[in-house]
């Protein structure tokens, strides 16, 4: 499957979901420095339960996404994430392959 396909089925998934009721977040890769895991407009979509589907990081932080996404369901209040390799926070949570991201995180619905 195509990265713009794979686009498209994550932000189908998060209309459904957010359609059924669910408490629904979508973090969306907006910038990426060096050797990135995934490219800017890469999304995931998490719902209140910790369910998710999509990629922003190839698995190395998309952990500590999706705890910031929870919060962001409950508050309302969109978050603005960055993992890089200077980043102790981005060692800690797998983002070792040399690069940085940023990832947007907002509720949907």
């Amino acid at each position: 499957m195509d990265t713009l396909q794979a686009s498209h089925d994550v932000l189908r998934i998060a209309e459904d979901w957010a359609r059924d009721g669910r408490g629904v977040a979508l973090a969306t890769v907006i910038e990426t420095w060096g050797s990135a895991p995934r490219p800017v407009g890469s999304h995931l979509v998490i719902d209140a339960a910790g369910d998710f589907a999509g990629s922003v990081s190839g698995g190395c932080v998309e952990g500590a996404v999706v705890a910031e996404a929870l919060d962001v369901i409950d508050s309302g209040t969109a978050r603005m994430l960055e993992f890089g390799v200077a980043d102790e926070t981005a060692w800690r949570v797998g983002l070792s392959c040399g690069g940085r991201i940023r990832v947007y995180v907002e509720k949907v619905g």
